[in-house]
C-alpha cells in the first residue's frame, strides 16, 4: 500500500471520530490519570475550566517553525504552562540536538515533559499521553492554561483523538533479529504488518521501528485505531504555516549556529558519558548521522549536507501529516493578532 494511501485511509479514521464527537477534539481517556479538578478558575480571570471541560491550547507544526517561542509567548499573554510533544526532547542532554528551549528563552514560564528520561531509557507514546494527562491536570487545577507545544504529531493525535494504544511487553528475542535488519527492510516489514503506524513514522528511526513491529507481532494482525474521547478536554490546534522556501533557508541556517554551538561536541559528550554509537543512531535524525560522524563514517562536511536535507524531508512528513487534519486552524506565527484573536474566542 502507497504511503499516501495509508495516510488517507488513516484520516478518513480520525474523520469519522470528530464528526462522532461533534467536530470537537478530546483526549484520552485513562484510568491511571490524576483525578479530575473542576471549579477552578485562572488567576487571571480567563475561564479555561468549566463544570465538564478543560480548555487546552496546542500548538504545532513542522520543525524550525518558531513554536517554542510561539507557546511562551501565548503562555506570558495568557497565564499559561508549556507542555512539551517532541519525542526526544524528553530525555536529559538532547540539547542543541533537539532545539530544546533554554532557561532564558522559558522566560519564567514553567515547561513539563523536558528532561525526564536519561537517552539510555525507552519512553512509550502511552506513557507520553499519560505524563501529559496528568501535566494537564495539574496547570488547570492551579487556574492556568495547559498549552501543548511540539512537532511529534503521534503524540499530539494520540492525545487529541483518545487513541487507545496496545500495552506489549517487550520481545528480546525477536529484537535481536530485528537489530540485525537495515531501516528499509524493517520498514517494509512493518508497512506488511501495521500500515496505519508506518504512515507516521520515521522510517529511518530503527528503534522505533521495532518497537512498532514488535507490537503488530504480538497482536497477531493490523490493530484498528480505536479511540475513546474524553468529553472533559477541548482543544484548539494552532499550526504554523511557513512558505518551504523560507522553512528550508530556516533549517539550514539553524543547522549551521547548532554545529558552531557545539552539537558535535554535545554528541561526543554523550557517547563519553555511555551512550553507545548504536543508542544514539536509534534516537534519530541528527544524533544518528551524528554517530556516523564521530564513527569517521562521514566527513563533516558530509555531515552537515545529509543533515540539512533529511531534516528537511522530516519537516515535510510533518507537514504531511498534520495537514490531514482538518481541525488544526493553520496561520503565519507573524500573525500575533489573529491568532491571540482565536484564542480569546476559544478561551
Amino acid at each position: 500500500m502507497g504511503i499516501k494511501l495509508i495516510f488517507d485511509a488513516f484520516w478518513r479514521t480520525m474523520n469519522s471520530f470528530t464528526r462522532r464527537s461533534g467536530g470537537m477534539a478530546y483526549a484520552h481517556d485513562s484510568k491511571s490519570c490524576a483525578a479530575r479538578l473542576v471549579g477552578s478558575s485562572p488567576t487571571s480571570g480567563t475561564n479555561i475550566r468549566t463544570e465538564m471541560t478543560t480548555k487546552i491550547i496546542v500548538i504545532l507544526g513542522p520543525t524550525a517553525s518558531g513554536k517554542s517561542n510561539l507557546a511562551v509567548d501565548i503562555a506570558l499573554q495568557h497565564n499559561g504552562e508549556v507542555i512539551s510533544a517532541d519525542s526526544r526532547q524528553i530525555y536529559k542532554g538532547l540539547d542543541i540536538g533537539t532545539g530544546k528551549i533554554t532557561h532564558e528563552e522559558m522566560k519564567g514560564i514553567t515547561h513539563h515533559l523536558l528532561d525526564i528520561r536519561n537517552p539510555n531509557e525507552t519512553y512509550s507514546v502511552a506513557e507520553w499521553v499519560h505524563d501529559a494527562t496528568e501535566a494537564i491536570n495539574s496547570i488547570a487545577s492551579r487556574g492556568k492554561i495547559p498549552i501543548i507545544c511540539g512537532g511529534t504529531g503521534f503524540y499530539i493525535s494520540a492525545l487529541v483523538d483518545g487513541i487507545s494504544l496496545p500495552d506489549v511487553p517487550r520481545n528480546e528475542e525477536l529484537r535481536k533479529e530485528l537489530e540485525k535488519l537495515s531501516p528499509e527492510v524493517l520498514f517494509q516489514k512493518l508497512t506488511a504488518l501495521d500500515p496505519q503506524r508506518a504512515a507516521i513514522i520515521d522510517p529511518q528511526n530503527k528503534r522505533r521501528l521495532e518497537r512498532a513491529i514488535e507490537i503488530a507481532t504480538e497482536i497477531g494482525k493490523v490493530p484498528e485505531i480505536s479511540a475513546r474521547p474524553n468529553p472533559e478536554f477541548e482543544f484548539l490546534q494552532i499550526g504554523i504555516t511557513t512558505p518551504d522556501t523560507e522553512l528550508r533557508q530556516r533549517i539550514n541556517t539553524r543547522l549551521v549556529t547548532r554545529i558552531q554551538q557545539g552539537l558535535i561536541d554535545e554528541a561526543r559528550e554523550l557517547h563519553t558519558n555511555g551512550l553507545s554509537f548504536e543508542r544514539m543512531r536509534a534516537l534519530g535524525l541528527e544524533y544518528r548521522y551524528l554517530a556516523d560522524l564521530l564513527e569517521g563514517i562521514l566527513t563533516e562536511s558530509q555531515f552537515q549536507e545529509i543533515l540539512a536535507t533529511k531534516i528537511w524531508q522530516y519537516a515535510r512528513r510533518q507537514k504531511a501529516w498534520f495537514k490531514r487534519d482538518s481541525r488544526i486552524q493553520w496561520i503565519r506565527k507573524s500573525d500575533t493578532k489573529d491568532i491571540d484573536m482565536m484564542i480569546k474566542k476559544f478561551l
